[in-house]
């Protein structure tokens, strides 16, 4: 057995508030600094068995937490206590804006936090190393950690305004520190600086209603507010990523017509000539000889092509199983018509037609064709018109590429929305920074309104 397996976990310790004496349990004995009274909000010295009073706030009790003190979730592998609790703010141009944070404690791992802004939440780990400092191509600082760049979002002076519970260092409502925020959503990274001493932490967005299911609070998680500062969109917006998806479907769909168009079988089961003289009398329906299909069911094309001089025709046609007699019926018409208007040319071919008929079973089948044209006007020299030559071909198992073009333009859509909405998402992300707009957008300020902004 390791020494972990074998390390107890301490159990809570009731001491009295020197303040009040009210009861107080000590969560995380031996590794918290301070522990902040929840009933006078007296801040105490943990590190001292008789609990010295080490800052004095006579106030009631304004802000509830929403995970009380003492609960245990399951949260990044770990199972975690939360021991305390503090709202800080910051002020910005008059307004002050509030989050929460929550201590949470495992005995084996340590000291992990909970930060809620809006009902935004983010799971935030101290790191160890320093993140390595850097500018983007538009001149704004960045912090690299892990390999991901993080772009400077905010710095603010914070102020713990209210605290109860323990910590792992001497908290004290008042205590002012100077905060810098990196984002790379759904990730970011925070220094806070005190004096010469800076600390580093990673925070990782999580939705509302996985806190509630990890600590199993009852109700529902309230619905978020806004967009947050590390909050991932519902699209990716990153730069041209839209269409970098658009490219991968659009070849997958390209490499499934190309795979199977290369299993289609594309045999001719009839290629013949045929003639139509319009003028003569009775039947003028015929059938074909006998093809086979071969294979399941699948597609069959029909191509008519006739070589007409100013007339149109019409090629009523069906297709007759042999053994079982079930028809398919359908037609095609073709014309050509040419002339000349005010001294130019012109002409509307459309002497070639076809048509795909779909899911034919295999079999032995033959074709009834009826032509027809218009009824040609008597000629004074009683000479016959000149018939009609068409060509009827039929292959079977055809690719079918209407579909894949389709797709591709089905996926082209969507792109100008998700450009549109990705846009607006980070907008409104940026909007609460202290730049105003996306790090990679140019603002163009002139030396008076930059020496004004400094102020």
């Amino acid at each position: 057995m390791n020494a972990v397996a074998r390390k107890i976990v301490p159990r809570p310790k009731a001491l009295n508030c020197p303040n009040c004496g009210s009861a107080i349990e000590l969560r995380a004995m031996g590794a918290a600094a301070t522990v902040v009274c929840s009933y006078c909000s007296t801040t105490l010295d943990a590190t001292n068995p008789q609990l010295v009073i080490l800052q004095r706030w006579e106030a009631q009790i304004t802000v509830q937490p929403l995970i009380p003190l003492g609960a245990r979730g399951k949260l990044s592998g770990g199972i975690w206590e939360v021991i305390g609790f503090q709202q800080r703010g910051i002020d910005v141009e008059g307004t002050n804006y509030y989050w929460r944070e929550y201590v949470l404690f495992n005995p084996y791992k340590g000291f992990r936090y909970l930060s809620e802004y809006d009902n935004h939440w983010s799971f935030v780990t101290p790191i160890p190393s320093l993140p390595i400092p850097g500018k983007n191509n538009y001149n704004r600082e960045t912090a690299t950690y892990d390999g991901a760049v993080y772009d400077h979002f905010q710095s603010a002076k914070a102020c713990t305004w209210f605290v109860i519970g323990e910590f792992p260092w001497q908290v004290k409502v008042g205590e002012i520190v100077d905060t810098a925020d990196y984002i790379a959503p759904p990730k970011m990274l925070s220094a806070e600086t005190t004096g010469n001493e800076v600390n580093w932490s990673r925070g990782e967005y999580l939705e509302g209603k996985d806190i509630w299911a990890a600590f199993q609070l009852p109700g529902e998680a309230p619905a978020a507010i806004g967009v947050y500062s590390s909050q991932p969109a519902p699209v990716d917006t990153r730069p041209g990523r839209p269409w970098k998806l658009f490219f991968i479907y659009a070849a997958l769909l390209i490499g499934m017509m190309i795979f199977f168009s290369a299993r289609a079988l594309q045999e001719t089961v009839l290629d013949e000539t045929y003639t139509f003289q319009p003028a003569a009398t009775g039947e003028r329906s015929f059938v074909t000889k006998v093809f086979q299909l071969r294979g399941d069911k699948t597609n069959l094309r029909v191509e008519v092509n006739a070589n007409l001089d100013n007339q149109w025709a019409f090629f009523g046609m069906a297709l007759i199983n042999d053994e079982t007699g079930q028809a398919y019926d359908f037609g095609r018409q073709v014309s050509n018509y040419h002339g000349v208007d005010a001294g130019e040319s012109w002409s509307e071919d459309d002497h070639a037609d076809a048509a795909t008929l779909p899911g034919i079973p295999g079999g032995r089948y033959y074709l009834r064709i009826e032509p027809e044209t218009e009824t040609p006007a008597p000629l004074a020299s009683m000479r016959m018109p000149a018939p009609i030559i068409y060509n009827v071909k039929l292959i079977r198992d055809v690719p079918f590429y209407f579909r894949y073009f389709l797709g591709i333009f089905l996926l082209l859509l969507p792109l100008p929305f998700l450009g549109r909405k990705g846009r607006g998402i980070e907008q409104s992300r940026w909007a609460e920074s202290d730049y105003g707009v996306p790090p990679n957008t140019i603002v163009w300020q002139s030396s008076s309104s930059s020496g004004d902004n400094d102020e």
